[in-house]
């Protein structure tokens, strides 16, 4: 049944302890397993209890928690997400820490399948302003990067990887940052309702096994990189001694990080060059 808080507590705040063990209990009715921390989300997103109603609803009907609020938490980050937009996962802030940790000068910085720009907008407030292109194949992808690049200067693209960029980039780049799609097709029907329902199928199908975005993007990547420039993609565990097979041969000098604690497996190729070692791993 549809939460409505403009009758319920027509006199309520958001902050208002009423709204608030409403929304707790309304959330968990709808199987929320996180209900306090969300309904919290919600109170201090939502400004009348008109819009904490709608929010609940959405949430409720199975809508991400990110797409209901209009943001997500990345790095540090207030990252702008949204509906049909991939939401930014907390185990790919270890990619943005690894490449602001690669130990050389940046000066041009590409986040490739960007999705909202979460990466390229994190790596500009770590990096301290390099010149930044994003691209994506998904318009609603590049209209919402475009929002959270403005800020720091970013350049969006829209096409097919690197078919996007612009040809003055070959060559250039010191770090590629491509968190490219790799749910094997098979697989995506397994994904949790939240993700296959309402995020982009073109932003999770990475083909029978999983790497046929990888596949493009390896063969390609050195040409673009700087000398020592380095790609970074984030991989499962068991995809990544292909991933790394696939950087070889690219050109690339690869290795293998891994957090347990974000469960993230990275991937990084450095075109040979000047050395980029990620420090403290």
């Amino acid at each position: 049944m549809p939460l409505s808080f403009p009758s319920a507590f027509p006199s309520a705040s958001p902050s208002s302890s009423a709204a608030s063990s409403a929304v707790v209990a309304a959330l968990r009715s709808a199987g929320c397993v996180f209900a306090e921390d969300e309904a919290e989300l919600i109170l201090s997103t939502a400004r009348t209890p008109g819009e904490i109603a709608t929010m609940v609803d959405r949430r409720a009907a199975g809508l991400p928690l990110e797409h209901v609020l209009g943001w997500a938490g990345f790095h540090g980050l207030r990252i702008t997400v949204d509906p049909g937009v991939f939401v930014p996962r907390r185990r790919t802030e270890f990619l943005v820490d690894l490449a602001a940790s690669l130990g050389r000068e940046v000066s041009v910085v590409v986040d490739l399948c960007c999705g909202s720009g979460a990466v390229a907008a994190a790596l500009a407030a770590s990096l301290g302003g390099p010149e930044l292109h994003a691209a994506d194949i998904d318009p609603a992808a590049v209209r919402c990067a475009r929002r959270n690049l403005a800020a720091c200067d970013g350049h969006v693209h829209e096409g097919d990887l690197f078919t996007a960029l612009p040809d003055h980039l070959r060559g250039r780049v010191d770090i590629l940052a491509a968190n490219v799609p790799y749910v094997p097709t098979d697989e995506v029907g397994l994904l949790p309702p939240e993700a296959r329902d309402h995020e982009p199928l073109v932003a999770l199908d990475g083909g029978a096994d999983g790497l046929d975005i990888l596949r493009r993007v390896t063969a390609e990547a050195a040409r673009w990189l700087s000398p020592g420039g380095s790609l970074l993609v984030e991989t499962s565990e068991r995809q990544a001694p292909m991933a790394v097979e696939m950087f070889t041969r690219g050109g690339l000098d690869a290795r293998l990080v891994v957090s347990e604690e974000l469960c993230a497996h990275v991937v990084i190729g450095t075109r040979p060059g000047r050395a980029a070692e990620p420090q403290g791993t």
